[in-house]
């Protein structure tokens, strides 16, 4: 019987296989974002200036930067999508690593602006001048962002992961962070209309507070772009992963070396093997040909591997060949 990890693997790779397929989905998938985004944002600046509520107006400005991701996100893809060439032997991949980092960078600057925006509101309130009370058409346009956000995550989210797309998944995180800044702006407009008075003031209070919700998923998303952008190696378990190929391959006696990175959605590693010193070069070839192979297992088949062939040196030879008789000794 064929379990669902089989199932999430085969499709995994049948999208790395077929870069066309990929993007396409993924291309997919953001429109569907940038038109309902578009809708979303429309929707809440007019409530927030009909309603007299600062809180969706805030949110406003976060649908309004979320769409404008969607289209760095469209645009990133396309270019990511773009074959191998002359200039980039490596492909395109790190553009899609960009728009994700856009993204993050994009999330800090809303996440300041409706920091700023709410702060001076609350300055201005316990300076002794009135806060228009916000109407209930701000509260019901929060409620719908947040069903229709909060869906959107969802449905992001699925397809990044399958199809192993940082933008995607930094986009579908975005989503997310704007349902939270709804659930904020709901319950700041609630408050201010059901309470009233001095509890007006709770409708700014509500965008400082889903300011730093913003900020803490935009600063995740630009570290680990970023980071990525700066050649950072690849994950600790990946990596562990890595290595016990390595070690666990026939006629490697050892290995140095060991570099790994991330292009776009691509992994490589470069890594230095040593085999025994008295091998012809097609024995040898054929080992390093079965770690590249064995490496695209655990990688995936898009990955990028560099093997160098190195003689083992006579002293490390005879201590791995002798540490192997005795484990088959003492079985």
């Amino acid at each position: 019987m064929e379990s669902a990890g089989d199932t999430n693997k085969e499709t995994l790779f049948s999208y790395e296989d077929n870069d066309d397929t990929r993007y396409s989905r993924a291309s997919h998938v953001t429109k569907v974002s940038m038109l309902l985004n578009f809708l979303l944002t429309t929707f809440k600046f007019a409530a927030g200036i009909l309603g007299n509520s600062s809180a969706m107006i805030a949110d406003a400005a976060h649908s309004l930067s979320d769409f404008i991701t969607d289209i760095a996100v469209i645009v990133g893809l396309k270019i990511a999508k773009k074959p191998r060439d002359s200039t980039h032997n490596y492909g395109h991949g790190k553009i899609e690593t960009l728009a994700a980092a856009f993204i993050g960078l994009v999330l800090i600057a809303a996440a300041f602006g409706i920091f700023w925006g709410g702060l001076q509101k609350v300055i201005t309130f316990y300076q002794g001048e009135s806060l228009p009370e916000p109407s209930k058409i701000a509260l019901a346009a929060a409620a719908i962002s947040i069903v229709l956000k909060e869906w959107l995550y969802r449905y992001t989210i699925e397809c990044g992961r399958e199809l192993k797309s940082d933008a995607v998944i930094a986009n579908a995180w975005d989503h997310r962070s704007d349902a939270l800044s709804s659930v904020g702006t709901m319950l700041g407009i609630g408050g201010a209309i059901f309470l009233g008075g001095k509890w007006v003031v709770l409708d700014p209070l509500a965008a400082i507070v889903l300011s730093f919700f913003i900020f803490k998923v935009a600063f995740d998303v630009s570290y680990k772009n970023l980071n990525e952008l700066l050649e950072a190696s690849l994950d600790s378990e990946t990596y562990r992963n890595i290595e016990r190929v390595l070690d666990s391959t026939e006629g490697v006696l050892g290995f140095h070396e060991l570099k790994t990175r991330k292009i776009g959605n691509a992994m490589a590693a470069d890594v230095h093997i040593e085999v025994d010193r008295d091998l012809n070069i097609v024995d040898a070839h054929e080992i390093s040909t079965q770690i590249e192979n064995r490496l695209k297992e655990v990688c995936g088949s898009n990955g990028h591997f560099s093997i160098h062939v190195e003689p083992c040196p006579d002293s490390k030879y005879y201590d791995k060949n002798t540490s192997r008789t005795n484990n088959r000794t003492r079985l």
